[in-house]
């Protein structure tokens, strides 16, 4: 999203949805802008609970028309930007916005502006999403695990190539991981993690963690047994800190 708006495929995440999804006009998402989506604060109802079946995670179809009417439809329950609410569905919505923007697929602009220049190991594929897939599973790139720490020192030298070049915008990365109205643990779908410090987090364990003050990436995967569980995001955040201790100092 800031390469895209660096090359001027998107001129501010202060325009609406729909102004890139037409097939979401005259909805709820006529009212939410881009900005909010990265946060998680569209206002748009939508309920996140893995372990009952008849939540919105469960229930919607996950092909992108059929997504489209499923969400088109929703109520608006809150003003934008005002309350956080995590919704997977919206990170198909900004991959979708994003390829409607850049007039391409995803996989072919991330290859030329970031993977192939910052020097992946692999290639990597796209999935489509399933329930609950978070920011590193459903419709979002699926690596090796030394490519998605690839992916955080990307983040770590706030978008700047091997080469010197820089692929974001001036300051892209600190406004990405700034607070956001709706809840001060979570900027441009990164959860904030204090002192400076951010992660990628995906269901049943995957995650991406950047200290940029400590000069520290992690990069995990995992395979739980429950999708989300509050113990368990304690145990991987104590590792997070744990592994920071470690080699930092």
């Amino acid at each position: 999203m800031g390469a895209a708006l660096k090359d001027g495929y998107i001129r501010s995440v202060d325009e609406t949805v729909s102004d890139y999804l037409p097939r979401l006009k005259d909805s709820s998402y006529d009212e939410s802008t881009i900005r909010n989506l990265l946060q998680m604060a569209s206002g748009v109802q939508w309920t996140e609970d893995y372990s009952d079946r008849k939540s919105d995670i469960n229930a919607v179809t996950w092909h992108t028309l059929a997504l489209y009417e499923y969400l088109r439809n929703k109520p608006r329950e809150s003003a934008p930007g005002e309350i956080f609410n995590y919704n997977t569905a919206e990170t198909n919505l900004l991959g979708t916005l994003l390829r409607s923007a850049i007039g391409n697929n995803l996989s072919t602009y991330l290859s030329a502006k970031i993977w192939q220049p910052f020097g992946m190991e692999h290639d990597a594929y796209w999935v489509l999403s399933e329930p609950g897939g978070g920011e590193l599973g459903g419709s979002s790139l699926n690596a090796t695990l030394r490519d998605y720490a690839r992916i955080g020192m990307f983040a770590l030298r706030n978008g700047e190539l091997r080469n010197g070049e820089k692929v974001l915008p001036d300051g892209w990365m600190k406004e990405s991981t700034a607070p956001s109205k709706g809840f001060d643990g979570y900027g441009y779908t990164w959860w904030l993690r204090g002192g400076g410090a951010y992660s990628a987090a995906g269901i049943f364990g995957q995650g991406i963690y950047v200290n940029p003050a400590e000069n520290v990436v992690i990069a995990i995967n995992s395979a739980r047994a429950n999708a989300s569980t509050d113990s368990d995001w304690v145990l991987q955040n104590a590792l997070y800190e744990a592994l920071k201790d470690a080699v930092s100092h």
